[in-house]
């Protein structure tokens, strides 16, 4: 089970950081900030891109946009989104509770400077209503992300 990866994660990498299980859906922005109490742009969605043939995932700030231009600059290809059934393949997650945490194998993963704009953000943690607070930096240094910007 994905929540399950993700909770191991944690345990292994940041036992101080508690996976947040909601009764309610958290698998869109906004229904993800109304049950954190968190303004949309602080929450922290991860996006399953390819460039060229190289998939990864970029975090970005909840009401942030994947810039084209940016992102052909930053990549050398233009951005192209996977089919829910690869999301779910490579990362393991279900759409809605996608997040850089317990994938199944490693990913290039890159966060959105949008993020800086918060010293803590709340990404999903594996299922459509699980998530983690956690400062933003360490969600850098804890998912092995590059800092890019990318987004509108």
């Amino acid at each position: 089970m994905s929540l399950d990866t993700v909770r191991a994660f944690f345990k292994a990498h940041a036992p101080d950081l508690e996976v947040i299980v909601t009764d309610r859906s958290s698998a869109t922005v906004a229904l993800a900030a109304e049950a954190h109490g968190v303004e949309p742009a602080q929450i922290a969605k991860t996006i399953c891109l390819r460039a060229g043939e190289q998939p990864m995932l970029i975090v970005a700030g909840g009401l942030a946009r994947i810039d084209n231009r940016k992102f052909r600059d930053q990549f050398g290809a233009k951005a192209r989104m996977l089919e829910a059934e690869q999301v779910t393949e490579l990362t393991s997650h279900p759409i809605g509770g996608v997040c850089p945490f317990g994938l199944p194998a490693p990913l290039p993963i890159y966060c959105d400077v949008s993020l800086r704009a918060f010293d803590e953000v709340v990404p999903a943690a594996g299922a459509t209503n699980a998530a983690v607070r956690v400062p933003t930096e360490r969600l850098a240094t804890l998912t092995g992300a590059e800092w890019v910007d990318v987004c509108q």
